[in-house]
């Protein structure tokens, strides 16, 4: 009697459904897998159904332990899908992402990277591999000039102990980045510069709490130029899709925004180029460890609610050119560490990717600042109880330190108790921050429209870079 043989397969909760043999690599639908693992160790999983539609998972069965984690670490991770637990004896499945590691992850990157250099000479070495290759990876190398057009200005707004002018500058060939110019009510002399990019928050630099920053920044004695983070919010979305946002390139162009910002502002006769200060939150505060990394002429800097070893932003406009992939691999935290000797003032919060500052982050950036003779150069300012955001703590922590740094008048932002007060800033409408009208109907002629025409100019300007 002939014998039939039958190949093996995986006993899915519905029936042997598909051959499995090393033929075919054992291969199964992620779909059926996944049904497979809520039933044989009693779990709910969830996930958006466009997440698994036509995967396929090579040695399903063979992927399998005793361990439910360990089984879907085994089987996700071929997919480039990680989870997440989501009460008990739940899980949530979401595209994996490349800008997180673990905490103990971060720090193990942290402590490799502690053994690559011991003193200036060899820390001076690797930053400026650093240097020479996060500017190759943003394509900024070696930029055409700047347009020769003039800056766009409307009039000046008066207020209490300050002034406000917004201004649009061309970056590029029919690209314009647009922000606002806050100034001290009366100046004398040269006064000190502060850029203030914006992170993902709702309301973009339109928020109360950025008019905050910038008018205190003002009345204490400082110029504070607010700008769009491009494509995200305000007038760069007369340009480009708010989708458009989340493609690689804006990375290196709200970078060059930044540089062209400061080439104006240091235009000023009333600049001072031995104070400039860059200082955001979130993903405005990675944009400044970046800034302050690659642009020598900031002399501080204060990143807020973003010196992680273990998160690299989760934008692209933060880490889509590969930055952190530079020189062997780096992270934000080196990428901070680029700015000693300058004064840094990191400010973290115990409820996000900061939370372990104080005992993580913080001993490296001491260490680096230790090598180029400045232990004292990095102040950390922890806010265990509170979340993600540039509350007022936070700023405050901000105030104190760039007063103290630049000389500026921290009283008149004072209450007569002493307490920091900004009371007399006038939050005003988004559309007076706007330069080129409610509906946008003053955007010049030569504008480009649309990502693919900002990214021909791009590659046009960075030439073979």
């Amino acid at each position: 009697m002939k014998k039939i043989l039958f190949p093996v397969c995986l006993l899915l909760s519905t029936g042997c459904l598909y051959a499995q043999t090393s033929d075919d690599a054992f291969k199964q639908p992620l779909k059926e897998v996944l049904n497979e693992i809520q039933q044989r160790y009693h779990v709910a999983i969830r996930y958006p159904e466009e997440l698994v539609k036509d995967r396929w998972v090579t040695y399903a069965g063979w992927r399998f332990r005793p361990d439910v984690e360990k089984t879907m670490n085994n089987i996700l991770s071929s997919q480039d899908i990680s989870f997440a637990p989501d009460g008990d004896k739940k899980y949530k499945l979401q595209a994996y992402q490349y800008h997180l590691k673990t905490p103990a992850e971060g720090k193990e990157q942290l402590d490799y990277l502690s053994t690559l250099y011991n003193d200036a000479a060899s820390w001076k070495k690797r930053r400026e591999e650093l240097k020479s290759c996060i500017l190759s990876s943003l394509r900024l190398s070696h930029m055409a000039a700047a347009p020769a057009s003039k800056p766009i200005v409307t009039g000046v707004r008066k207020f209490n102990g300050y002034t406000v002018q917004n201004i649009a500058l061309e970056t590029l060939p029919g690209v314009y980045v647009c922000g606002s110019l806050y100034r001290p009510e009366r100046v004398q002399g040269k006064i000190p510069v502060v850029l203030n990019p914006d992170g993902h928050f709702a309301r973009g630099r339109y928020r109360a709490d950025c008019q905050y920053r910038c008018a205190a920044l003002a009345r204490m004695g400082a110029m504070a130029f607010s700008y769009d983070l491009f494509g995200w919010d305000g007038e760069s979305q007369l340009q480009v899709k708010p989708q458009d946002h989340r493609r690689a390139l804006v990375q290196s162009i709200h970078t060059l925004n930044a540089i062209r910002i400061l080439d104006y502002l240091l235009s000023l006769k009333e600049a001072d180029p031995a104070r400039v200060a860059i200082t955001g939150g979130s993903g405005g505060g990675s944009h400044t460890m970046l800034m302050t990394a690659i642009d020598d002429r900031i002399t501080l800097s204060v990143p807020v609610v973003m010196v992680s070893s273990y998160h690299s932003g989760g934008c692209p406009c933060e880490s889509g050119m590969g930055a952190q992939l530079c020189a062997g691999g780096s992270n934000n935290v080196e990428i901070a560490a680029m700015a000693a000797p300058r004064p840094q003032l990191v400010v973290s919060d115990g409820q996000d990717w900061t939370q372990h500052v104080p005992e993580t982050e913080f001993p490296f950036l001491q260490k680096i600042y230790s090598y180029c003779g400045k232990p004292a150069g990095v102040e950390n300012v922890h806010l265990a109880k509170e979340g993600h955001d540039y509350g007022l703590s936070k700023r405050k922590a901000m105030y104190e330190f760039v007063a103290k740094e630049f000389g500026l008048q921290l009283a008149k932002i004072k209450d007569a108790s002493g307490n920091i007060d900004e009371s007399a800033i006038t939050v005003e409408k988004e559309p007076a921050l706007y330069v080129f009208g409610d509906q946008g109907e003053r955007l010049p002629a030569n504008a480009v429209k649309g990502y693919d025409e900002v990214t021909r100019v791009f590659e046009a300007a960075a030439g073979k870079n």
